[in-house]
C-alpha cells in the first residue's frame, strides 16, 4: 500500500513538475530583444478566444490556450479592455494578460494637421496628455536626436511629419519626436529616394521651402508651381517676397494673433525670417510641411515664373506671372474683386 502511494505521489509530482516546465516555456517572451511593440487593437466585445488567437498570429505569445487558461483562472475573461496596446514580444504572456486587463497600455490618437509649428504641436500633445509642451519643445531641440538623423539645424522643425499617431499617454518627449522623426525620412523616401545622395544642408533648404510652400498653397496641383517661383526667384537673387514668412513672425516671433491682412509696416518688420527685405531662404523652416508640399520643394514644377497672386479665395487657386507687370496688372484685377 505504500509502495503504491509512494509511485502515486511521484506521479502526481512529476504531473506538476512537468505542467511547471511546459508554464514556464509557453508563458516566455517569444523574444529576448528590445524590439518596437506590434500594434493590437481589442475590439470592443472581442471574446477572450479571438484575443489570444490573434496575440499568436502576430507572433507575440508562444500559446493561445495559455493565455486563455490564465485568464479564466485569475477570472479575468470578461476584464480585456478594448483599445489599441503596443505590444513587444520580449513580453512574457502573463504580463501581455495584465496589460490588457489593466488598460494602462492604452494608446491614444494624436492628429497633426499639415503646416504647423513645433510650438502649436506641443500643445497638442499637451491637450491629449501625451508629453507637456515644455518637454516637447525640449526634445525638440535635443542635439542628440539632431545628430542621430544628421539634421544641419540647432532644431527639429520643419522633421515632425503631420499624421495621425498612436501614443500612449505620459510618453517620454524624445520618444514622441523621434517617432515624428522617422516618420519624416520614411515619407521623403517614398517621395524621393535618391535623397540620401544630397547632403544635409541641401535637404535642410529644401524643407525650408516645403515649409513656406505648405503655408502657401491652397490648391494640391499649384504646389509644384509655387516651389518653382521660389527657386526661380533665388537663383535671380530675388527677395521670396513670400507672406508666410511675415506671418510666422508676427505669430511664433512676436506672439500675436494671426493677421487678417498684411500691411506695408508688417513686411517691413526687421527679422531674418522676413522674406520681403531678405534675400535667400529664412533661417530655419516656419512650418512641418506634409507629403504635398515636401513632394513640392523635391520635385518643383519646370517653369520660368517668378510671381503668383490669389485670384479665387474660395477655389484658392493663384494666378501666375513672369513679369511684375503682369503681377501688378492680376493684383488690380484680383484684389477689386
Amino acid at each position: 500500500m505504500k509502495k503504491s502511494f509512494g509511485i502515486t505521489a511521484v506521479i502526481i509530482l512529476a504531473i506538476l513538475l512537468a505542467s511547471g516546465i511546459l508554464f514556464l516555456y509557453y508563458d516566455s517572451p517569444v523574444s529576448a530583444g528590445p524590439e518596437e511593440g506590434v500594434i493590437v487593437e481589442i475590439g470592443k466585445g472581442q471574446t477572450l478566444r479571438s484575443i489570444s488567437e490573434n496575440l499568436a498570429e502576430k507572433n507575440l505569445i508562444r500559446s493561445p490556450f495559455l493565455l486563455q487558461i490564465i485568464s479564466r483562472l485569475k477570472g479575468t475573461d470578461m476584464k480585456m479592455k478594448s483599445g489599441q496596446y503596443s505590444i513587444r514580444s520580449s513580453m512574457s504572456t502573463l504580463a501581455i494578460h495584465n496589460l490588457i486587463v489593466s488598460g494602462s497600455g492604452l494608446l491614444y490618437k494624436v492628429t497633426i494637421p499639415e503646416g504647423l509649428t513645433s510650438s502649436r504641436i506641443s500643445l497638442i500633445m499637451e491637450k491629449n496628455r501625451i508629453s507637456s509642451a515644455d518637454e516637447f519643445i525640449n526634445a525638440v531641440h535635443n542635439k542628440e536626436i539632431i545628430e542621430k538623423f544628421n539634421i544641419n539645424s540647432d532644431s527639429l522643425e520643419g522633421y515632425l511629419f503631420p499624421d495621425s499617431y498612436l501614443f500612449p499617454q505620459n510618453y517620454p518627449a524624445e520618444k514622441v519626436v523621434t517617432f515624428m522623426v522617422e516618420n519624416f525620412f520614411r515619407q521623403l523616401e517614398s517621395i524621393y529616394p535618391e535623397y540620401r545622395k544630397l547632403l544635409a544642408e541641401e535637404i535642410r533648404e529644401k524643407i525650408i521651402i516645403a515649409s513656406i510652400v505648405e503655408r502657401e498653397y491652397r490648391v494640391e496641383k499649384e504646389a509644384p508651381l509655387i516651389a518653382s517661383v521660389f527657386f526661380n526667384r533665388i537663383d535671380k537673387r530675388i527677395p521670396l517676397g513670400s507672406c508666410a514668412t511675415v506671418e510666422y513672425v508676427i505669430t511664433e516671433i512676436q506672439k500675436k494673433p494671426h493677421p487678417e491682412f498684411l500691411t506695408y509696416d508688417d513686411i517691413a518688420i526687421a527679422s531674418p525670417y522676413n522674406t520681403y527685405i531678405h534675400r535667400g531662404l529664412p533661417p530655419s523652416p516656419i512650418s512641418n510641411p506634409g507629403r504635398i508640399a515636401i513632394n513640392a520643394a523635391f520635385n518643383p514644377a519646370e517653369s520660368d515664373y517668378l510671381y503668383f497672386l490669389l485670384k479665387d479665395r474660395t477655389s484658392g487657386e493663384h494666378f501666375f506671372s513672369r513679369k511684375l507687370s503682369e503681377h501688378n496688372e492680376a493684383r488690380v484685377l484680383y484684389l477689386k474683386k
